[in-house]
């Protein structure tokens, strides 16, 4: 992971990274020699209180004892920092702010979750440094008519430009786990506005499509529209009706969307 994290300082400021997971702090060291702030969220109450422990006389570094997925990302990034987290008048505002650097070794079991989750903060991240099962990160990185290819690459590539770093063995750490690990870099860019539709109804879209990955588009459609609405569409749109939602780019994606919703 430590090759893997952006080493320059920012043109603008210092580096300001969150770290999800840090455990007993391997690479929060790393991390606390570089970045102007560091954020580390870590679940574990005992593991959480240690580093607060180990950090006490930094105060670039703030440990929160909590479950990622209920972090509210937006206010912790508001927040300025200090002894009392301050987020009075003077907290910068978010054209201000500077975006953060999320890294970590994610929980193979709840990996897309915690993406999912972190897109939701896009405009205040600007890259994602994780480690994710290699079979995760193929399913993050697959390309359109690839069987890989589905509602996680969509949204992952709807957000951020994403890259296969490297492939670690199961003997590269100890203990081992069971499967081969991969670092992804995955560098905000969302994607939205240039598809021209509006984000959180795509996301549902997105959704829907890839409800059953062994269904046509056409009958996933069928699950929210009329039959007659889905043929314009996807006719306007030169889609095949018996295709199904992989085999599409989100250019193309996006056009079917908006036929069936602006028509």
């Amino acid at each position: 992971m430590e090759k893997a994290y952006p080493r320059e300082k920012s043109a603008f400021g210092a580096e300001f990274s969150i770290e999800i997971g840090p455990g007993r702090g391997v690479l929060t060291d790393l991390l606390a020699l570089r970045a102007g702030r560091l954020i580390a969220i870590e679940l574990d109450r005992v593991l959480a209180a240690q580093l607060r422990m180990r950090y006490a006389t930094r105060p670039s570094v703030e440990v929160i004892e909590a479950n990622v997925l209920t972090v509210d990302f937006a206010n912790v990034i508001r927040r300025r920092p200090g002894p009392l987290l301050n987020q009075g008048p003077q907290a910068p505002s978010d054209e201000t702010l500077a975006k953060a650097h999320v890294v970590g070794n994610l929980p193979y079991y709840i990996t897309s979750d915690i993406l999912l989750h972190l897109f939701r903060y896009h405009t205040y991240l600007e890259t994602i440094v994780i480690m994710v099962q290699r079979e995760v990160a193929e399913r993050i990185a697959a390309r359109p008519g690839s069987r890989d290819y589905g509602l996680l690459s969509a949204t992952a590539q709807l957000y951020a430009k994403v890259e296969k770093l490297f492939t670690l063995p199961p003997e590269a750490f100890t203990p081992a786990p069971k499967v081969h690990s991969t670092v992804l870099r995955m560098v905000v860019s969302p994607q939205v506005a240039a598809l021209k539709v509006e984000e959180e109804p795509f996301i549902e879209f997105l959704k829907l499509i890839f409800a059953q990955k062994r269904k046509t588009l056409f009958n996933n459609l069928r699950a929210r529209y009329d039959r007659g609405a889905i043929q314009q569409a996807l006719q306007e749109a030169k889609v095949r009706p018996d295709v199904r939602a992989e085999a599409l780019d989100l250019k193309k994606t996006a056009e079917v969307f908006r036929r069936l919703t602006h028509p």
